[in-house]
């Protein structure tokens, strides 16, 4: 009974929303799968138990904060702060923290112990993301902290803003929206399907479909919607 109405919490949170702008998650992302959240695609159905890893990794970040907030060789200057509003993207930041002589944007990152363990350096995606935050922030720096879900151990990259890789990811997002508006799904990307992303995608099926180049979504969806080809998977609750 419990874990039924535990799932069903969960599955109801998490219903699909319409999306106006990029979030700073987005940035170095597949294209196509970006294209096809937006355009709510049929896509499979997240299981709750993801959904309650979700939840374990905000308690992970209180966690984290507890102490920092406590402590007087660091001062929490702001707490999840956003960056200003603007049309293409938006985003939220873990913390700006200082150790009395620099700013830092600080950005914590959970996962299992077996990733954890072959973490010898920040992921490409997570740079991307405070990248972009350094960008719209004051900060020159930012911290990478990264927490094992298992073990509670930790650690932890610093890095500078790189201006030319921050205006590349957003020049990226702004040809996606030119794209997402007028309704041209972008190639997919050049490791399909092996690539990591692939592995994880929601919209596996709807991409296959769809082939390797760019394709009006206008006569895509026609053609799913008349011959059936791709429908959403059945929710798994676990």
């Amino acid at each position: 009974m419990l874990k039924e109405l535990i799932n069903k919490f969960y599955l109801d949170q998490r219903k699909d929303r319409e999306q106006h702008h990029f979030y700073i998650t987005d940035a170095g992302k597949c294209s196509r799968a970006i294209f096809f959240k937006f355009k709510k695609a049929p896509r499979e159905e997240m299981e709750a138990r993801v959904l309650r890893l979700f939840d374990h990794g905000d308690s992970i970040h209180r966690l984290i904060m507890k102490p920092l907030l406590s402590m007087r060789e660091i001062h929490v200057v702001a707490s999840e702060v956003d960056i200003p509003p603007q049309e293409l993207i938006r985003g939220r930041a873990d913390a700006i923290i200082s150790d009395g002589k620099e700013l830092y944007v600080l950005d914590i990152k959970s996962m299992n112990s077996m990733v954890f363990k072959n973490l010898n350096q920040p992921k490409e995606e997570h740079i991307n993301q405070i990248q972009l935050y350094l960008h719209y922030l004051d900060p020159q720096k930012g911290i990478l902290l990264y927490v094992n879900k298992d073990s509670q151990e930790l650690k932890e990259f610093e890095m500078f803003y790189d201006p030319k890789r921050a205006h590349t990811l957003l020049k990226a997002l702004s040809d996606l929206k030119t794209k997402i508006d007028s309704n041209v799904i972008p190639p997919r990307i050049l490791e399909w399907p092996g690539n990591w992303q692939c592995q994880y995608c929601q919209f596996k099926e709807i991409c296959s479909a769809a082939g390797e180049g760019n394709v009006s979504w206008e006569n895509f969806k026609k053609k799913i919607e008349a011959q059936g080809e791709v429908k959403p998977s059945s929710t798994t609750s676990n």
